[in-house]
């Protein structure tokens, strides 16, 4: 059998040749075209941030905190409960209610803290999400916006 096997291996390695080398055009031709699939599938990243996303019960203590601090500037407690006053016309009896929903919130990392001397001030953080589409998503979105 050994004779045999090797008879039969020499032929098969002739007509194997002969097939690799039109194998490997049509392996070329193929991986062209596995690349241009490549290429129309591309991901794109969008970023969003969370706030967009976030849907806080209406006339909540943390509604009202997400609603009167902002990004940019540090608000100190005294601070937070006259927006709140000024803008939602409520007035807290209990001054500390609102710590922990505060201390709430930071633990998340929704807002940032910091600690000047004994007063304590929070800002929000500015939390990106990572989305990604594919082009051809983000095509046909093109598409119906210009249909529209």
């Amino acid at each position: 059998m050994g004779i045999l096997e090797k008879i039969f291996s020499f032929f098969k390695n002739k007509k194997t040749n002969n097939k690799e080398t039109e194998l490997s055009i049509y392996h070329s031709s193929e991986t062209d075209s596995q690349e241009n699939i490549k290429k129309e599938t591309v991901v794109f990243d969008e970023f969003h941030s969370i706030w967009e996303y976030l849907s806080l019960k209406e006339n909540s203590q943390a509604f009202f905190v997400s609603s009167v601090v902002g990004f940019e500037e540090w608000v100190s407690m005294e601070e937070i409960l006259r927006r709140i006053e000024e803008i939602f016309g409520i007035k807290f009896k209990n001054k500390r209610s609102l710590y922990p929903y505060i201390k709430t919130m930071v633990d998340l990392n929704l807002l940032e803290s910091l600690s000047v001397g004994d007063k304590m001030k929070w800002r929000k953080k500015e939390t990106l999400i990572k989305l990604k589409k594919k082009k051809e998503e983000k095509e046909r979105e093109a598409r119906k916006e210009t249909v529209n």
